[in-house]
């Protein structure tokens, strides 16, 4: 017989509500205290959103980024982000890096001094090294970057709630809204609590973030949509403990694996995509909470429908649309 990993027993009875006041007031607590965190703490804001400038060196030796990092560090030009550019077209000899440093307090771009000392301090490690070309990027194209940003997120929300209004009920598109605005506002306030870089690599996380969380909604409620026809007389609060103990397993995998995985590269990655990680470790967390704890509570506080096999009086109900495939 084959052998199957379990890592949670094949059938499970837990009353996923006994501590709602605790999970889901918990959440709605830690939600305003994360938006009420970053409007008065403000956040890290990178080089995207910042404005800055971008070096870029072009050297027969390799790149040693350790050791870049270490000649710039006296010049305390602030966030400096330094990585290896590679590209099949490049010479076997011929090595290039990027270094983007933030705007300088006050300037529109870093001053052509500072960049001569830049130059310098990298040439007393590798005399070889020249710079083919130099941009800035000023505040007025970093202020569009965030519009855009906030644009992307939004427009992302918008459709996949508009998915679960059709695939399901607007109460299943409310719980899935509120579960998003969880996951989002708490990714971002801890990135304001602990003052990390933020750019736009962690609004590439985010947009993901959203993803992965309304995939492992969209189990639930799938779940939970069958067994309301299942069990017509049983009462939505059992209904909804069943579905989400009945898809605990599947949860408990996907996330499990998933977290193996970035927590490998938040160790082993490098300082490049580390904060891209950490946003994506943390929302995977968040993102799974969201879905047993806050999506089905909204649920079960707005109530739903449970003869799915009639149409209301007047016209169809909101599951018309139920037998789209997801």
């Amino acid at each position: 017989m084959a052998f199957r990993l379990r890592l949670v027993p094949e059938k499970t009875n837990i009353d996923f509500f006994r501590w709602a006041p605790v999970t889901f007031g918990g959440s709605v607590a830690l939600v305003v205290a994360a938006i009420v965190l970053t409007f008065f703490m403000g956040l890290n804001f990178g080089i995207d959103f910042r404005g800055g400038t971008t070096i870029r060196t072009d050297s027969t030796q390799a790149v040693d980024v350790g050791a870049y990092r270490q000649a710039l560090s006296p010049l305390n030009l602030g966030d400096v982000t330094i990585t290896e550019v590679f590209d099949p077209t490049f010479r076997d000899d011929q090595h290039v890096a990027q270094i983007r440093i933030q705007a300088q307090e006050g300037d529109e771009a870093i001053t052509p001094d500072t960049i001569a000392a830049v130059e310098a301090a990298l040439q007393t490690i590798d005399p070889a090294i020249t710079f083919p070309s130099v941009e800035s990027v000023g505040p007025k194209v970093s202020g569009e970057l965030i519009k855009t940003a906030i644009y992307s997120v939004l427009t992302a929300t918008v459709a996949i709630c508009a998915y679960i209004w059709l695939r399901f009920e607007w109460q299943f598109s409310v719980g899935a809204v509120v579960a998003l605005v969880h996951d989002i506002a708490l990714t971002v306030g801890i990135f304001s609590l602990f003052q990390l870089k933020f750019d736009l690599t962690i609004i590439a996380a985010l947009l993901t973030i959203l993803g992965y969380s309304i995939n492992d909604t969209v189990v639930v409620f799938d779940r939970l949509r069958e067994n309301l026809i299942k069990f017509k007389s049983m009462p939505l609060r059992d209904v909804c403990n069943l579905s989400v103990n009945e898809t605990l397993s599947r949860t408990v995998l996907t996330s499990g694996t998933t977290l193996i995985a970035l927590i490998a590269l938040l160790v082993f990655g490098g300082d490049v995509i580390r904060g891209f990680v950490f946003a994506m470790t943390w929302g995977v967390i968040v993102g799974t909470y969201s879905s047993v704890y806050v999506a089905k509570n909204v649920v079960l506080m707005l109530g739903v429908k449970r003869d799915w096999g009639k149409k209301p009086e007047g016209g169809p109900g909101g599951t018309q649309f139920a037998d789209i495939d997801a």
